[in-house]
């Protein structure tokens, strides 16, 4: 399947000040279709699956290139950095949005550990 999203409309979301260009964006939204169409197509809506993939592109291009600082330092030089790994999603403003758009909860409940699980009947011998 195609992606939903082309680079500069991740790119659009990104802060005016990013590292990120076109040429380096786009692995990341092959990444966010895969995942968005495995995890989420026939969940939500077409246009929702769209801002997810967006976003979800957006968060994983910002944790591996370009992480958020919340404090930064001057003469001492410090900086200290905005969530932690283990917050996966909710580390990055983007994606913070990609949970509060998947409003079928499966990217929360991957987050939270929750796993699809089946169970089957084996009639007895």
């Amino acid at each position: 399947m195609s992606n939903r999203v082309t680079e500069e409309e991740v790119i659009e979301i990104l802060p005016a000040n990013t590292i990120i260009t076109e040429d380096i964006i786009l692995p990341y939204i092959n990444s966010a279709n895969a995942f968005v169409t495995d995890l989420l197509e026939g969940e939500l809506s077409v246009t929702i699956l769209i801002e997810v993939e967006k976003w979800l592109a957006a968060h994983m291009a910002t944790v591996t290139r370009e992480r958020l600082s919340k404090e930064v330092g001057a003469g001492g030089a410090f900086i200290k950095y905005a969530g932690w790994w283990s917050d996966e999603l909710g580390s990055t403003q983007y994606g913070q949005m990609v949970l509060m758009l998947d409003t079928s909860n499966i990217l929360r409940n991957l987050k939270d550990g929750k796993r699809a699980a089946w169970s089957y009947a084996v009639p007895g011998a």
